[in-house]
């Protein structure tokens, strides 16, 4: 969802009480900064030791979520021993090896160990911390979210069901260059689909224009049908445009400032200015399409089923697919009173995804799984923090 507000400004890192324990100590050292060669995008780095009063430096939800990991664990290794991965590594700096065995070595940890903190001392003596050097060589990664959406859809038009999500065309590879324009295949209005290029491919229709953008922005999405059945549909192909937020759009206009805007602003502006949406969805040129997949839960870009909170989007020509990462950034919680605050964790995630506004090294979208509270607080993950790739030792 945070997709749709690449730009605005992010949440600062969060010192805690402790000198000693504020986040400084999790950037890329200064020696590291003060080089004057070109920093390679990961750079090794001894571990970050934890204070005794940090308890966000140790994943925490290992606790309770110790399965969900093992799970994503074993997605990523069995992609690792796909053809498929044996081309993605062969210019990588890392090999598809080196994260096999470091990944397989985790997994009998994560078991053998009692406690979290049993778990981060353990990787501390076994593996090697490859700190992302981020947006400005000093290790400082913008974090962002994105969630599975669960909207009511039909299979056929009708005169409330009028906006269509589309499968791929299957001659797109003959499509000349470049692509016709998002406007240019639906119209300003998102309803000229028929007349064009995209003609017979509609999958579903929705009530509202928002929806099937918004699934575009997302991936994938979780559809209630009007017949009472249950499906999913999931990417299949897009145009060859750069995506462009709608936040970015309204900024530039000068509707809202950048520091402070989120997605409920956003969602609110529209849903008082309907009319706005032919303006700023056709400023996207890009355009995605999708394929029913009957139920399968949402994939990420190495073809395995991404992990509410340990699956993670990133830049895959700069980073290593289905690698073990640890992350740290403030994200956003629904409290016991139901209200939203802002934890600064640590987590163990797998490098499992991409997205079309995930790029460089200081950028990552983390999986907050699907539905309404998920998007709830995907709208709200905007935030500075640390990006880490744990391999054993050579």
């Amino acid at each position: 969802m945070t997709s749709l507000i690449v730009g605005i400004q992010p949440l600062p890192n969060q010192e805690l009480a402790s000198p000693e324990c504020r986040l400084g100590k999790w950037n890329l050292p200064a020696l590291v900064n003060s080089t004057k060669k070109k920093l390679p995008v990961l750079v090794p780095r001894i571990p970050v030791s934890c204070c005794q009063e940090d308890i966000s430096c140790v994943d925490q939800a290992i606790d309770h979520d110790k399965k969900s990991l093992l799970k994503s664990i074993d997605y990523s290794l069995k992609y690792l021993q796909t053809e498929r991965a044996i081309r993605a590594y062969q210019k990588s700096a890392i090999t598809r090896e080196r994260v096999y065995n470091s990944l397989q070595r985790f997994r009998q940890l994560l078991i053998s160990t009692k406690s979290p903190q049993q778990l981060q001392t353990a990787i501390e003596k076994e593996f090697v911390f490859y700190q992302s050097i981020g947006r400005d060589s000093k290790g400082t990664v913008l974090f962002t979210a994105y969630y599975e959406p669960l909207y009511l859809a039909s299979r056929q038009p009708t005169k409330e069901f009028r906006y269509p999500a589309y499968r791929y065309p299957a001659d797109l590879a003959s499509w000349t260059k470049p692509h016709p324009t998002r406007s240019e295949l639906e119209g300003a209005d998102g309803l000229q689909g028929s007349k064009g290029k995209l003609k017979g491919l509609e999958l579903f229709w929705f009530r509202d224009r928002l929806e099937p953008y918004i699934i575009q922005i997302q991936g994938s999405a979780k559809l209630k049908l009007t017949d009472g059945t249950q499906t999913t549909i999931g990417y299949a192909g897009n145009t060859a445009y750069n995506y462009r937020s709608l936040g970015r759009s309204l900024v530039d206009d000068g509707k809202f400032p950048l520091e402070g805007l989120n997605m409920p602003i956003i969602l609110d502006y529209f849903r008082k200015y309907p009319q706005d949406l032919n303006i700023y969805i056709p400023r996207d040129k890009s355009f995605v399409f999708f394929q029913e997949t009957y139920g399968k839960p949402a994939q990420g870009s190495i073809g395995v089923p991404v992990t509410p909170e340990r699956s993670i989007a990133t830049d895959k020509s700069l980073m290593p697919p289905g690698a073990l990462a640890l992350i740290r950034a403030p994200f956003p919680y629904i409290n016991q009173s139901n209200k939203i605050e802002h934890r600064l964790v640590s987590r163990y995630v797998l490098d499992q995804d991409t997205g079309g506004a995930i790029k460089g090294a200081g950028r990552v979208d983390y999986f907050l799984g699907t539905g309404e509270s998920a998007g709830e607080r995907a709208g709200l993950t905007v935030s500075n923090g640390q990006l880490f790739y744990l391999l054993l030792k050579p």
